[in-house]
């Protein structure tokens, strides 16, 4: 005898349940065969990788790293690590520390797609037509671009932050408590503001909470001091010890993230999962507090069909989940909350270039016209660009021609909105007037490019969200009914959280456990755990 869950969408959270129950089958009282629906016609949601001739992007950029030891290993026993050369590496993970000798553990990157490599992190801030280090560091280059009567207010509005701290009502006063008020005007706020629409005094402190964390002036100096006097120690890839911000290592699949969870979804089949593509669930039917049928439509056809199961574990958006509740009373509160909820959407426009015109730009191995950054934050006022990834420098292999540079810019939108509507010609064009204008391309050397649009990419931290408590308390009442995920959580998480949300459903399930909470207790960290403010 068998159970069923049926599992919405083919996203992280959503495969990473579907093999926990098949490889975890002899743990509860019976095996619970997953049925995945998918509707769109990609494996790995927002961590996909689009394929654009050769050329391909990974949708906001995902390091694989965790403070998890159990998603470590999830990753490394899908795809291995590289040879490095001899470079001796301390992988964490079930409670050990193991050291990994990269020509002796490792696999070789050119005979294989199946492989993690090991990339080495490097963010900067763009501003004023110069570089500033993400997170920013108090270094000579630092200094000198900011100028010493920027850097004195900075350094006295630090201080006044730290005696007289403000009451946290939004995220405006926790970057304040953290940063000071200058550094906060300097860094945040016109970047927080065009990535999510808003005035950041808008923006509850949760998103701080769950993205920042720990990280302040003092954190970012401490960092920098223990990397000073530990140079010649061993790599942690986990890399328990550090913020998240500060993280210098991660692990990467040699063909982006979407490679991995192509494979994992092909482990599903074997194991005797279902992944049906284009086949979205658009109703669920109640009985008491159970869900006991989901409505799945065939997007190919138009065919309705109903599907029966015994456990419902959704990752789609919760303003869909709740709107597609049937059989029982949402109540209004609950139904008005859920629609509300806002999203930021996303755009992604890729250029192929033939070389950036940075003055003085070299890449780490020294090549000039090429910059050494993963992503690069656009803090110009004068350009809608929010961020620049470098995709040559998350992995060369997703690269068509190496002798070219592969870039996506990132723009924050609101689905409908004018950059939204803009044709691809048109939008591609745009980009390359931004890139040009901050003088990081020149146009002569832009060669092709693509747009890539996505919705409901980042879950948003105001409106609505207030009450989400609300929605919540209304959901967790079907006993069989699990929310996972970034989007079917409405929460800002990594890539590995949704995962840990996925692996805590799951183990719900098969021990038996009612209370949900474990499930909305994992956070940004496995030890940060998010307590929405009263």
């Amino acid at each position: 005898m068998s159970k069923k869950a049926v599992v919405i969408g083919a996203g992280p959270a959503g495969l990473t349940a579907a093999y926990e129950f098949l490889t975890r089958a002899d743990e509860g009282p019976e095996p619970v065969v997953p049925q995945v629906f998918e509707g769109s016609s990609d494996i790995g949601g927002i961590s996909k990788t689009v394929n654009f001739k050769g050329n391909r992007i990974d949708i906001g950029g995902h390091r694989f790293f965790s403070k998890s030891d159990t998603v470590m290993e999830w990753w490394l026993n899908i795809l291995p690590p590289e040879k490095t050369g001899g470079e001796t590496f301390t992988l964490k993970y079930q409670g050990k520390s193991r050291p990994f000798e990269g020509d002796a553990d490792g696999v070789d990157p050119e005979t294989t797609d199946d492989v993690m490599l090991v990339r080495s992190r490097l963010s900067r801030i763009y501003y004023l037509r110069s570089f500033f280090n993400y997170p920013i560091t108090l270094e000579w280059s630092t200094m000198k671009n900011l100028g010493l009567w920027r850097l004195t207010k900075i350094g006295f509005s630090y201080i006044r932050a730290r005696l007289i701290p403000l009451k946290e009502v939004s995220l405006e006063e926790f970057y304040i408590n953290r940063f000071g008020r200058e550094l906060y005007d300097t860094f945040f706020k016109s970047y927080t503001e065009k990535v999510w629409g808003v005035p950041v005094s808008d923006i509850e402190p949760d998103w701080g909470a769950q993205r920042v964390k720990g990280l302040s002036i003092s954190k970012t100096l401490a960092h920098a001091v223990k990397k000073t006097f530990s140079r010649n120690k061993p790599k942690d890839i986990a890399q328990k010890d550090v913020e998240t911000s500060l993280i210098e290592s991660f692990l990467y699949p040699k063909l982006g993230p979407g490679y991995l969870w192509e494979k994992v979804a092909e482990r599903v089949e074997e194991k005797g999962g279902s992944i049906a593509m284009e086949h979205s669930v658009v109703g669920l039917h109640a009985d008491g507090n159970r869900i006991v049928a989901a409505d799945v439509r065939d997007n190919k056809t138009g065919e309705l069909s109903r599907v029966e199961g015994d456990y419902f574990i959704s990752t789609m958006p919760v303003k869909d989940l709740i709107a597609s509740i049937q059989d029982v009373d949402v109540p209004s509160n609950v139904s008005d909350v859920a629609a509300a909820l806002p999203y930021r959407d996303f755009i992604t426009v890729g250029l192929v270039v033939k070389k950036l015109s940075i003055p003085g730009a070299v890449d780490r191995d020294g090549v000039a016209g090429r910059v050494p950054d993963n992503w690069i934050y656009i803090q110009e006022p004068d350009v809608l660009v929010g961020r620049l990834q470098v995709f040559n420098n998350w992995s060369p292999y997703m690269v068509n021609d190496p002798d070219t540079v592969w870039v996506g810019m990132e723009y924050f939108v609101q689905e409908g909105d004018h950059l939204w509507n803009m044709a691809d010609d048109d939008l591609i064009a745009f980009g390359v007037s931004e890139l040009a204008k901050i003088g990081i391309i020149d146009q002569a050397d832009f060669l092709e490019g693509t747009v890539l649009r996505v919705e409901k990419t980042y879950p948003a931290y105001f409106g609505a969200y207030r009450r989400f408590d609300e929605v919540r308390s209304f959901v967790d009442g079907f006993e069989n009914l699990f929310l996972v995920g970034r989007n079917g959580m409405h929460r800002y998480n990594n890539q590995d959280h949704s995962m840990l949300t996925a692996i805590e459903a799951v183990n719900n399930i098969l021990t038996g456990r009612t209370d949900k909470s474990n499930i909305w207790d994992v956070n940004v960290e496995q030890e940060y755990h998010e307590e929405k403010s009263e």
